[in-house]
């Protein structure tokens, strides 16, 4: 293989390492991106990192993974503030483009690697076991989920261009050209957005996945806020939709703690669950919705009194999901008195302890949406 050959291996593996990190990389965006390295001389390092930049990155978040996964690629960062470019022969991890010694490619390839096997282990990772520094980057990696709101169909309908037969559309057509029938009109059921309900667990058991959890809710509303309502469980009831609508992550997190005043508490699933059956379930916020329950399943009140309360859940909803953090344990067994209680009346138990999780979670919530 030529050395142009290489080159190109070598950027298309890096937009494949940018997309293990968690970035949108399109095919698209990786046309684009080939396409402007062909006017780009690969040995002035800025100029290549523009560009890739451009290219790759769709938002302002994706701007510390890109650059981590860079300087992991190609060995550093150009300089800042726009200064003269550095020029640098560029030599890809996976194919160098020459003057690299075979001991050197092999230990960059590692390294290369590592980063990469480090960002999808993380996706795996329980997130009660994660540091500081790794929920960090947790939360940047939160922020690239793909949560579309999910839709529904509508009684009402809508011209279009496949459907079934609209005889007044189409007569109306005739009319206005002279009585020819020159197009056929035609009506589809048109979608609308499909409620969302998120109850989440903030008792004591549950303070290692509090914080995801809401993080999780903000980028859930901030997607469709007309359609979703956030709860927190405790001690009691909480309604914290109004705090999660704010823009910044930070703002809305810290509103939420200061409205909930039972974080870390005990757990009262029964009667919290009751409390907002009464007060906001029974009068529309359920009916029709998918209604996800984040709980560990411990019940220090009655155990009937929260099999009751979702037994009237599952009759108002469209459908109920658990997510229960040691549900993606192995060897797990929902025996607690709580989810013992409750499971006859819930569609289904997925896991909640880990990002990969929460992305199986909002596939299992479209799914059961239509």
């Amino acid at each position: 293989m030529n050395e142009v050959g290489h080159a190109l291996e070598g950027l298309v593996g890096f937009a494949r390492a940018l997309r293990h990190s968690g970035l949108n990389c399109d095919p698209g965006r990786v046309r684009a991106f080939l396409d402007a390295t062909a006017h780009v001389d690969l040995t002035e390092w800025t100029r290549l990192y523009w560009a890739a930049r451009l290219t790759l990155c769709s938002e302002p978040d994706d701007l510390p993974l890109f650059d981590a996964a860079f300087a992991a690629w190609f060995g550093g960062l150009p300089e800042s503030g726009g200064a003269v470019a550095r020029h640098r022969a560029v030599r890809p991890r996976a194919a160098p483009l020459g003057g690299e010694s075979h001991g050197e490619s092999e230990a960059s390839e590692t390294e290369e690697l590592a980063v990469a096997g480090d960002v999808e282990t993380l996706r795996r990772r329980d997130l009660a076991e994660l540091g500081e520094a790794e929920r960090a980057h947790l939360r940047r990696m939160l922020s690239q989920l793909d949560l579309r709101p999910p839709r529904r169909s509508s009684l009402r309908r809508r011209p279009a261009r496949r459907g079934t037969l609209d005889p007044d559309g189409t007569m109306r057509a005739m009319l206005r050209s002279g009585g020819e029938p020159v197009r056929l009109a035609r009506r589809a059921r048109a979608g609308r957005p499909r409620r969302v309900v998120l109850l989440v667990d903030v008792s004591g058991s549950m303070s290692a996945y509090s914080d995801a959890l809401l993080r999780f809710a903000h980028l859930v509303v901030r997607a469709a806020p007309a359609s979703t309502e956030v709860f927190t469980l405790g001690t009691r009831l909480t309604r914290v939709t109004r705090q999660l609508r704010q823009r910044d992550p930070e703002v809305a997190l810290i509103s939420a703690g200061r409205a909930v005043p039972d974080f870390s508490g005990g757990t009262r699933l029964g009667e919290t669950l009751r409390a907002f059956l009464d007060r906001w379930g029974q009068r529309g916020a359920a009916r029709s919705a998918v209604v996800v329950l984040f709980s560990d399943g411990w019940e220090r009140g009655d155990a009937a009194e929260l099999a009751e309360a979702a037994g009237r859940l599952r009759r108002l909803a469209h459908a109920v999901l658990w997510a229960n953090p040691h549900a993606g344990r192995s060897g797990y067994s929902p025996v607690q008195s709580g989810i013992a209680a409750a499971l006859p009346h819930v569609d289904a138990l997925v896991a909640g302890h880990s990002l990969e999780a929460l992305r199986a979670l909002w596939k299992e919530v479209h799914r059961r949406s239509s």
